[in-house]
């Protein structure tokens, strides 16, 4: 294992403390927690958003914490979805009495955590809603979950609701549109090499020099097959079938694409499938409204990608290009 760390237990405390350091006019640390929020949260009259999980997916989710998207995120371990207390924590710091939406990535420890710390906080009089995102179309069950997995999209999801919010508007109508992203939302992703989880010391699985992983989930999850590696036209067109066969689109439907780092892909390599991404849309006669080309939902180390592609319709679009101020997102 070569990494740049101190100590394998300490990388997340440790990447908190320096998250905060880097970023001190635009996070702030809920003191003895694993949670970061807005610098100025709560906001007066708006809307609370929450996200996190796991760590090892960065920037998601603290980086995505500011105007325009997120009030706060909370981390866990690496790969490890964090407890009750420290979302409650969350939820309590970002409440400004118009109540708080939780955005869950749909993991069993996830699901059953952000559950137990929605109960939690509904004992204290906070009106808590909460919002499962099941983007991955790879497989419908898989290690860590029960139904599809929650990966890139979900970004998505946390932008758009996040512009919803920053307008006034109230819970209802946030969680409302935080649903209509994700029945429009789909992704897939392949990995063409492992990751290594810093308390583990090695590989979560192993692939072979000319071998890449179809459909592989963000914490090293089997995909659908593995196969010789394929060029990155092969590449796209594998992921944007699937996305397209499971949700169909027609002639002159505008969407946004979101085309996703894992963690050890160079932007040119981005560049170059996004070409045959745009392409394969264009000969289907839909409209790229947006495309976002960068790492926003990673897996520590791994090299590969995801495809994301979003259904866009007036409001969506309208949100989608909202002002939005955090650091792995601004617009």
């Amino acid at each position: 294992m070569k990494k740049i760390i101190n100590h394998p237990e300490q990388v997340v405390e440790e990447m908190i403390e320096g998250m905060v350091l880097a970023h001190p006019m635009r996070l702030r640390r809920v003191p003895e927690t694993r949670v970061l929020v807005r610098k100025d949260a709560p906001v007066a009259g708006k809307v609370g958003l929450i996200s996190g999980g796991g760590s090892g997916h960065e920037p998601a989710h603290a980086g995505f914490v500011g105007p325009g998207l997120l009030d706060g995120a909370v981390a866990g371990e690496v790969f490890t979805s964090p407890t009750p207390d420290q979302i409650l924590a969350a939820i309590k710091a970002v409440d400004s009495g118009q109540g708080v939406l939780l955005i869950i990535k749909n993991y069993s420890g996830d699901v059953m955590n952000f559950e137990m710390a929605a109960e939690l906080a509904e004992m204290e009089g906070i009106d808590v809603r909460q919002v499962i995102v099941n983007d991955d179309v790879a497989v419908e069950n898989s290690t860590y979950t029960t139904g599809r997995r929650g990966i890139a999209g979900t970004v998505f999801v946390h932008k758009i609701a996040g512009a919803m919010a920053e307008t006034g508007a109230t819970l209802d109508e946030v969680e409302r549109v935080a649903r209509k992203v994700i029945q429009r939302v789909r992704s897939m992703g392949m990995a063409l090499t492992p990751c290594t989880v810093p308390a583990v010391g090695k590989p979560g699985f192993h692939l072979g020099e000319g071998e890449m992983e179809i459909g592989m989930g963000i914490h090293g999850e089997p995909g659908i097959r593995r196969s010789p590696l394929a060029s990155a036209d092969e590449v796209a067109t594998v992921l944007v079938d699937h996305i397209l066969q499971d949700m169909p689109c027609t002639a002159g439907e505008r969407v946004a694409v979101l085309i996703n780092g894992l963690g050890a892909t160079p932007l040119m390599e981005l560049y170059i499938l996004n070409r045959k991404v745009t392409t394969l849309l264009q000969d289907k006669q839909l409209v790229v409204v947006d495309t976002i080309v960068g790492e926003y939902m990673t897996s520590l180390e791994m090299a590969g990608c995801s495809v994301t592609l979003l259904k866009l319709d007036d409001e969506l679009e309208k949100l989608l290009s909202a002002a939005a101020d955090t650091v792995g997102w601004k617009r």
